[in-house]
């Protein structure tokens, strides 16, 4: 990492990131310090005998094999994973593509820049407008959601990690890069019903695909700009307090981000770049209340990994944050139950009230939740979309009946 001092989109001192973690529902302590990728849970499973056993290293290993036998389990069949791994298969190109170098782009190291851009650069006026037609390219190129904060390096990974050396390696993250782009994808409804399966995992990988073609796209037509861009997934830094940074949800009970139109259906990406742009605020829409009351995603966890008290500083283990209050997921016992059943798991995201549709309906029932009648959203909710699971083979038969001859009388 650079030594240079960040700047703001306007060319001046940056203003102190911690200025608003108020209003984005972060309360930062003393003990903070930044966190290392290496402690992350998946980077625990391949070093760290507390998570790393046969059933982990399986869990990895059919995201790119097939395995020798297959689950009579609804839901785990060889179609079902025939169809989840093909939804990786986009950003698993981009993260072997340079393994021989030690690097797993997009999931522990930034994406490589393999067109550089021209020395002059397009003069930026305005930093408001150009905020705004970066937002506009980024829907352009297929961002759900967009949103803008400041640089802040306490949510920037200490350091990488190397899984062929097992340990820590220097963070490559340039810290004069003042401004983040943060993009959010969303990942299909219809998919995260059908948890817990390995077909819901189609919904996580379709997410990182988005991320990963909106990510180089808007990239490179950064730094085709003249400017630098460098394009980053779960790599580099923690997305979710950028994101709330961006003002683009608040932070839930579940640990995720919450957005006001997906809820927690969504994969994050984030751009670093000194393209000079506008920031974003935070922005409260009545999450943190509602899900002071509501506790259906730690009532649904079958292994309690989700609190159901108020946000604290409790620190579970070795990846967690210290010095950071806020809701917080045990992902120990959350992930070994991924690996138990060879699949990632979405039942907290699949209750959640604010896992909702588009239409008037669903944006009515968002206002009402964060108004003081949020009770009887909860009621409402709790009535007419408790969250269900949708068997597996419902959806594949929804999917495949538009295609119905209705003169097939074998149908």
């Amino acid at each position: 990492m650079t030594d240079s001092k960040p700047l703001n989109g306007s060319g001046g001192d940056v203003a102190d990131p911690a200025a608003n973690d108020a209003a984005a529902g972060f309360a930062v302590d003393d003990r903070f310090a930044r966190f290392s990728q290496k402690f992350d849970i998946y980077s625990r499973a391949f070093w760290d005998p507390e998570i790393h056993s046969e059933k982990t290293d399986r869990f990895f290993e059919t995201y790119r094999t097939p395995l020798k036998t297959w689950k009579k389990t609804e839901g785990f069949s060889q179609k079902d994973y025939a169809l989840r791994n093909a939804s990786w298969h986009l950003p698993d190109i981009f993260a072997e593509l340079k393994e021989d170098e030690n690097r797993r782009e997009g999931f522990l190291d930034p994406f490589t820049v393999h067109r550089p851009g021209p020395d002059q650069q397009v003069p930026v006026e305005s930093p408001a407008q150009m905020a705004r037609e970066i937002k506009h390219v980024a829907k352009v190129f297929g961002a759900d959601l967009v949103g803008i904060p400041g640089y802040d390096e306490r949510w920037v990974y200490s350091h990488q990690y190397s899984r062929q050396g097992e340990t820590e390696k220097p963070q490559e993250l340039p810290n004069d890069l003042p401004n983040v782009i943060v993009i959010a994808q969303e990942m299909e409804r219809d998919l995260i019903d059908t948890v817990p399966s390995a077909l819901s995992g189609t919904a996580t990988g379709i997410g990182y695909s988005y991320d990963t073609l909106v990510l180089l796209g808007l990239a490179q037509y950064i730094i085709n700009l003249g400017y630098r861009a460098v394009a980053t997934m779960n790599d580099s830094a923690l997305a979710v307090p950028l994101a709330v940074k961006a003002g683009l949800g608040e932070y839930g009970r579940l640990g995720l981000l919450i957005t006001e139109e997906y809820g927690p259906r969504v994969r994050i990406g984030k751009i670093f770049t000194d393209l000079p742009v506008s920031h974003d605020q935070p922005k409260s829409f009545g999450v943190k209340e509602f899900c002071t009351m509501c506790r259906r995603c730690s009532d649904a966890c079958p292994v309690n990994a989700i609190p159901d008290g108020p946000p604290s500083d409790e620190v579970y283990n070795k990846s967690n944050l210290v010095g950071v209050t806020k809701w917080t997921v045990n992902a120990e016992p959350c992930f070994k139950f991924w690996a138990n059943q060879n699949s990632d798991c979405s039942i907290c995201v699949r209750v959640c009230p604010y896992n909702r549709g588009e239409g008037f309906w669903p944006r009515a029932w968002r206002r009402l939740a964060g108004t003081r009648f949020r009770r009887l959203a909860l009621w409402l909710a709790d009535k007419f979309a408790p969250g269900d699971r949708v068997g597996p083979h419902e959806w594949w038969r929804r999917g495949t009946e538009k295609y119905s001859d209705p003169d097939d009388r074998t149908s």
